[in-house]
């Protein structure tokens, strides 16, 4: 089978530093002409989520507030000390002029980054395609990412 040139990358992980890991992959990729997408699944749907409140039932309720999505919401796998870390790590980024995890995504969109959701993990986790971005490709299975991958030169899972 021949490749295309395309990147696809799983992004499984919701925390701040392999989200911003796998903007930055992705946009260097997309500046560099390569077509980019990127399957979003269990907590790597935050990056994708508008920050709102999810869930339909008691346990879908309580998992949106205990793993609450948006990319304001995501705290750094490490240091995370209750919000702290991820408040101490936006200042520094500031300082050194490095884009927030915010400006990387919508880069990302600009860029032409595919961001597509993975259904079922949506449905699990009772995250409705209206507490999505407005970027984010229509929730797709992984038999459509399995797909996007076989044409793709190179495949991460972040």
């Amino acid at each position: 089978m021949e490749t295309d040139n395309k990147l696809s990358m799983v992004v499984f992980s919701g925390d701040m530093d392999k989200v911003m890991a796998a903007f930055i992959i992705a946009t260097g990729a997309a500046a560099s002409g390569i077509d980019v997408t990127m399957f979003f699944t269990f907590w790597g749907l935050k990056a994708i989520q508008s920050g709102e409140l999810t869930g339909k039932s008691l346990f879908g309720r309580m998992l949106g507030i205990m793993n609450r999505g948006g990319v304001d919401a995501i705290g750094p796998s490490r240091l995370n000390m209750g919000g702290m870390g991820r408040w101490m790590f936006k200042k520094m980024m500031k300082s050194k002029n490095v884009a927030s995890l915010g400006e990387l995504r919508n880069l990302a969109v600009e860029m032409g980054v595919k961001l597509l959701p993975c259904q079922m993990s949506m449905d699990v986790m009772e995250i409705g395609t209206d507490k999505l971005i407005p970027a984010a490709c229509p929730p797709a299975g992984v038999a459509a990412f399995i797909e996007e991958a076989q044409h793709s030169k190179t495949t991460l899972f972040i």
